[in-house]
Order: structure tokens, then C-alpha cells, then sequence
């Protein structure tokens, strides 16, 4: 049995026999990582509350045949309590943490840009940065275009025509011009298409000012842009309260 140590942010949890968890995490070394905390669930547990969703921790864990064990566990962001205790922040944040889940498939592969996609996100949706609609859509583009699905909201994304362009697709990849303007493209206010390349670009100033019109349409190309790409729903997605 081998035992390595690696920074962690927890996905998701399941229940183990009468006393023990399974916890998804996403670690900044080691990829996804599934592993056993052992008797985590009883009120003796010296870090079963550090194994919570939404939890950024330092972990020592042991190699297993199918899911390692954590060993240890230090808190380095208790971000799982500030999440749970509001309705609007937890419904945001489970959505980032099941992209995430979704976005990285394989096991024990590193993904270190998603690693700290999401532990930024988290962060900034705990501490109250910024607005939580606008933290989700922001790292939901980002996390896609990590993927490799990176939309354009200048240039026509099928000629690449130099924009600014009055029409999105989402099957085409963003903004289309008058040419290559599928049937049924929405078509954005100016001020969206704004708000969109602030997002992706993680220009909060230009964000933050933006106005709620413009926040709820960019919520929605987002929301339809993120579904197309994942090939299946978010389950989390439609409880998320926009304001």
C-alpha cells in the first residue's frame, strides 16, 4: 500500500456501509479521484466534516484496488458551510462541481486547468465576489472552453468573418453572421455579446456593470450553449435561482 498526498476539492459523496463515505474529489495532481473515508460519518469522525461537497482540502491518501482511502485530511478552504447555509449560492455551486464532474471522465488523470477553474469559482461564489449567476456562467464557459468547446462572440464561428455579428448558434459555436445564420439563432443585444466575452475573458468590471436584461438573456445562451456540449442535462441546472 502506497500513500501520496494531493490538494482536493470534494464532488460529490455517497454513503458506505453503516460509518463509511465514498468521496469524488478533483485534485490539482492527480485528476478525479475516487477514495473510502473510513467511519467518516460517525460524530467521532476527526475529518468527516472536511469531506463535504464544496470543501477545498489537503488529503493523504492510500492506494486501494478500486477506491483509495483517505488517511488524512486538512481544510484549506471551509467553503462547504457558506455554500449550504444559502439556497442561491448551493444551487449555483452544485452546478459548477457536476460540470466538473461531467467535464473530467477519466480517473487519476491530472486536469489542473479545471482543478483551478473550480476552486477559483468556488471561492469567489463563497466570499461573495461577485454576483452567483454571473460566477456560474463565467466558469461554465471557461470550463468548456478548457474542454475544447470555446465559443466565439466576435467573429462568425463558422468563416470566421470578423464580428461584432447579431446572431448566436449554439450547434455553430457562438456568433454567426447574416450568411451562415442557421434557422432559429437567437439574436443577442449588443450589450450580451459584451457580458459573454466578459465572462470567458474573467473581465469582472465590464460584468459586474452589466444590467440584469443582459445577465438573464447571457444566462440563457450559457445555460443552452453548456447542455449542447455535455450531450445530456445538467440536473442541477434548472434549480438555479437567477435573480
Amino acid at each position: 500500500m502506497s500513500l501520496y498526498r494531493d490538494e482536493a476539492i470534494v464532488l460529490r459523496t455517497h454513503k458506505l456501509g453503516e460509518a463509511d463515505r465514498i468521496v469524488t474529489l478533483l485534485t490539482r495532481q492527480h485528476g478525479k479521484v475516487r477514495a473510502v473515508g473510513k467511519g467518516v460519518r460517525r460524530t467521532t469522525s476527526r475529518f468527516g466534516s472536511r469531506l463535504e461537497p464544496f470543501m477545498h482540502v489537503d488529503l493523504q491518501l492510500s492506494t486501494g484496488r478500486n477506491l483509495d482511502i483517505v488517511t488524512q485530511a486538512e481544510t484549506l478552504g471551509p467553503y462547504g458551510r457558506a455554500l449550504a447555509a444559502d439556497y442561491a449560492l448551493y444551487t449555483v455551486g452544485t452546478a459548477m462541481l457536476e460540470t466538473a464532474d461531467r467535464l473530467v471522465e477519466a480517473e487519476h488523470e491530472p486536469a489542473l486547468q479545471q482543478y483551478w477553474l473550480l476552486v477559483g469559482a468556488v471561492r469567489a461564489l463563497a466570499t461573495r465576489e461577485h454576483a452567483p449567476g454571473l460566477v456560474l456562467d463565467s466558469y461554465l464557459l471557461r470550463a468548456l472552453a478548457v474542454a475544447g468547446w470555446a465559443p466565439s462572440f466576435a467573429d462568425c464561428a463558422r468563416c470566421g468573418d470578423p464580428g461584432p455579428h447579431q446572431a448566436f448558434n449554439v450547434s455553430s459555436g457562438g456568433a454567426v453572421c447574416s450568411r451562415c445564420r442557421p434557422p432559429g439563432s437567437a439574436s443577442p443585444a449588443p450589450e450580451t455579446f459584451g457580458l459573454l466575452s466578459a465572462l470567458i475573458a474573467g473581465d469582472w468590471v465590464v460584468a459586474d456593470a452589466s444590467a440584469e436584461r443582459h445577465r438573464g438573456e447571457a444566462a440563457g445562451l450559457v445555460a443552452a450553449f453548456s447542455q449542447f456540449h455535455l450531450e445530456r442535462h445538467l440536473r442541477s441546472l434548472p434549480h438555479v435561482e437567477r435573480v
